[in-house]
């Protein structure tokens, strides 16, 4: 069956790695039988990538850029790169050749068997310990927000049905989570396992705290779930003042006298302001967001692209 495929790729100081992945993927593109295209979206880049990318356009015609005024996160070069898609299908993946382009055909094959949202998951995730940790409190996050066990399997590398976007064609936030953004079009996910290769040029640009700050945008950018958690912290800390009281109570009506001093009294301030200061502190988290939406910050902002592209361009819905 011929595939329409736009491969969409954010860009992050590739500009090593670009020529080899647009020569690598246009015969694996050229195999499914299908039109296809490369949008290459440049997300701030500090080196040459957007005059690479602009070269490779010129040398090919399937090529596309965009490049953004700013770095505003991959996710957020994600969701324009896929506004800009224009064909059936699309398939996202990392600049730096960690997935291999020669495993689309895996992908393709199984969001045919009726899926909507198909991941490429490593074998194997050669992370350092920190990282490893970050990475999967992202992905148990994940689960919590998306509800679906392909939650577990959530990567970079993924192919899903262009209709998808209709469910976000709207949504204006600074803070993107593609892959929950999925979630409000389909519950048919999978995924399929596939190597992991080291990165052909550079380091990444993943680091912990960037790890962290995604998970974090996660709980308080798509979910409830931290404010249920205060809740439930503050009512067990209620239960726990009435129990004091009552052992207080009940001691000096028994024994007639007091509990002694400070130590006590301080170490029962100090646990009650903590739960306290942990409550204002997702509340505060909560509300950041609401400001910033609010103040209606951009997902993203383009700055030029490499120009308008053929006249075959297919009207996909959404």
């Amino acid at each position: 069956m011929a595939y329409g495929v736009s491969v969409i790729v954010p860009v992050y100081n590739g500009c090593l790695t670009l020529p080899d992945l647009v020569h690598r993927l246009e015969p694996v593109l050229r195999v499914l039988g299908g039109e296809y295209e490369l949008v290459l979206v440049n997300d701030g880049s500090r080196d040459e990538s957007w005059p690479t990318i602009k070269k490779l356009a010129v040398e090919n015609r399937w090529v596309h850029g965009i490049n953004l005024m700013r770095n505003y996160g991959q996710h957020n070069a994600l969701l324009c790169g896929i506004r800009e898609a224009q064909y059936e299908t699309i398939l996202t993946l990392d600049d730096d050749l960690q997935h291999a382009p020669e495993d689309i055909s895996k992908l393709i094959a199984k969001l045919e068997e009726g899926f909507d949202v198909v991941y490429g998951t490593p074998e194997r995730e050669p992370h350092e310990l920190w990282r490893g940790l970050a990475s999967k409190l992202t992905k148990f996050t994940l689960q919590r927000i998306m509800g679906v066990k392909a939650a577990e399997s959530v990567s970079a590398f993924r192919a899903f049905r262009t209709r998808l976007r209709a469910a976000f064609e709207r949504y204006q936030s600074p803070f993107v989570s593609l892959d929950v953004l999925l979630t409000w079009g389909t519950t048919r996910f999978s995924a399929v396992t596939v190597p992991h290769h080291p990165r052909a040029a550079g380091k990444s640009n993943y680091t912990l705290r960037a790890l962290v700050i995604h998970a974090l945008t996660l709980t308080t950018g798509f979910s409830v779930w931290p404010l249920q958690v205060a809740s439930l912290v503050g009512f067990a800390f209620t239960i726990f003042g009435v129990l004091v009281f009552a052992y207080v109570v009940i001691r000096f009506l028994v024994e007639g006298r007091r509990v002694p001093g400070f130590p006590f009294l301080a170490s029962i301030i100090a646990i009650f302001s903590g739960a306290q200061m942990f409550a204002l502190g997702i509340m505060g988290e909560y509300l950041a967001r609401m400001h910033f939406r609010m103040m209606e910050r951009p997902t993203y902002v383009v700055a030029e692209n490499t120009g308008e592209r053929s006249d075959h361009k297919k009207q996909i819905p959404g």
